[in-house]
């Protein structure tokens, strides 16, 4: 058993911005915290938090359902097999930054997961992107050995393939930028057309240890986080509508990407 200051598992508190540059302007910004979660500890941490309940009711909580094939089945031998369907191999051991689970409600917009060698090298990533359709794809992209140039981020891009929001086009593209969490958290998501830069995403935050006492003092400052996020999206849905932004209907194939 890990006590509380062994695990690798942590707790990252910050802000969510976004920001619309075109064909109208927006931007918000809001506190959250986030879990950054070794799949490993899950039993670990099952055991010695007292607040942060797994696969169990309580007032913070995590469900391997609220992820991957959403059905509560194991979350790494899922994103192994994902990370595998892209030619990625040799992952040993796998980090989930997500929000958790307040008074047994959550969104998680993008769940990510780090992916790790035997030499603890990040050598993958897996972006989940969700829908509030109930649909979600996930993007799995290499870290190449030579990554984290110059500026030490880790730089992705991938085609937009899955139906995010009404007022984004489907032919776009992402580009991820991020670190990997240490001290802080530094993940930035940029969405590109044929015209350029349109939209941009971040979430930041620094590092805590995952303690009861530290869980407590975030459900304590985000106290009413779950609803914020997932009211958020639909408010700032009707700013963008009332601000004249272009709305991009689904289709039934969109819906599940």
């Amino acid at each position: 058993m890990h006590p509380e200051h062994a695990l690798r598992s942590r707790i990252y508190e910050g802000t969510v911005m976004h920001q619309r540059l075109r064909p109208v302007r927006h931007r918000f910004r809001y506190r959250v915290f986030s879990l950054l979660l070794d799949l490993d500890e899950l039993p670990d941490i099952a055991r010695t938090s007292w607040l942060l309940r797994i696969e169990r009711l309580g007032i913070l909580s995590f469900r391997a359902g609220d992820h991957g094939r959403r059905d509560g089945s194991p979350l790494k031998p899922w994103a192994l097999g994902e990370l595998a369907a892209a030619g990625i191999d040799g992952v040993v051991r796998i980090e989930l930054l997500c929000f958790p689970r307040m008074w047994g409600f959550v969104f998680n917009p993008l769940s990510v997961y780090f992916a790790y060698d035997a030499d603890d090298r990040m050598i993958a990533v897996l972006y989940e992107v969700k829908n509030t359709f109930g649909g979600q794809h996930a993007y799995a992209l290499e870290v190449s050995p030579d990554a984290g140039g110059p500026d030490g981020r880790i730089h992705h891009a991938a085609e937009k393939n899955f139906y995010v929001s009404p007022f984004i086009d489907m032919e776009a593209a992402y580009h991820f930028s991020l670190q990997r969490p240490d001290e802080t958290l530094e993940l930035v998501i940029r969405e590109t057309d044929a015209q350029g830069l349109f939209f941009v995403a971040s979430q930041s935050g620094k590092r805590c240890l995952l303690t009861d006492r530290a869980l407590a003092a975030c459900l304590f400052r985000n106290i009413a986080m779950t609803f914020k996020v997932i009211g958020g999206i639909h408010v700032e849905a009707l700013r963008l509508w009332l601000k004249g932004a272009p709305y991009h209907p689904k289709t039934a194939e969109q819906i599940d990407g």
